[in-house]
């Protein structure tokens, strides 16, 4: 992806990675790029400059030399390149390509192999919580005092004990006229 904002230049990018992906397999015919893969290609928003970044798959301990020669070999054939992409895309203007070795793929190996030794880490402060025990309480927190279930029953009853006595008296109220049938007051 571009590290502008234009449009055009995310489509010219994409459209230039194909070209020199498939051109360095199909028409350079050199040895030195057996191994080589087009990572991402950068066009800046006037279009002048393409960033071609690169990778190289390499046998243990030529890693060094190989690139080298790779990188050679693309500087060798830039201005092949770039006339393949300027026949192929159309273009008015070809921008100048810049191949840069990309270190994504060989810091992604060093990340792994962080990520492994926090996995060994983790696994291993697990092991050592199932044994392990508290330095004080269990639960160190403070918690308000709980009262006993007896002397909340004692305090329920006796919120209102002079009321009482009230209470008893309601077949002595009068409800206004209304009446239970028990009366025999009929004239």
């Amino acid at each position: 992806m571009p590290s502008g904002t234009n449009p055009r230049a995310a489509r010219i990018a994409a459209l230039i990675q194909r070209v020199i992906a498939s051109s360095m397999e199909a028409q350079l015919h050199d040895k030195r790029l057996a191994n080589v893969t087009i990572t991402e290609v950068r066009v800046t928003n006037d279009l002048q400059l393409a960033k071609v970044y690169w990778t190289q798959l390499g046998h243990a301990g030529k890693e060094q030399g190989e690139r080298k020669r790779a990188q050679e070999a693309l500087n060798q054939a830039k201005g092949r390149l770039r006339s393949l992409v300027g026949t192929k895309a159309g273009l008015r203007l070809t921008p100048q390509l810049q191949f840069i070795f990309d270190e994504v793929p060989g810091e992604a190996h060093e990340i792994e192999d962080i990520l492994a030794m926090a996995r060994k880490r983790d696994e291993e402060l697990a092991k050592a919580r199932e044994t392990a025990q508290y330095a004080g309480d269990a639960d160190p927190y403070k918690h308000p005092e709980t009262r006993d279930e007896d002397s909340d029953l004692d305090d329920e009853s006796d919120w209102d004990d002079e009321s009482d006595d009230d209470w008893d008296n309601l077949d002595d109220i009068d409800l206004g006229g209304a009446s239970d049938g028990s009366d025999t007051d009929e004239a």
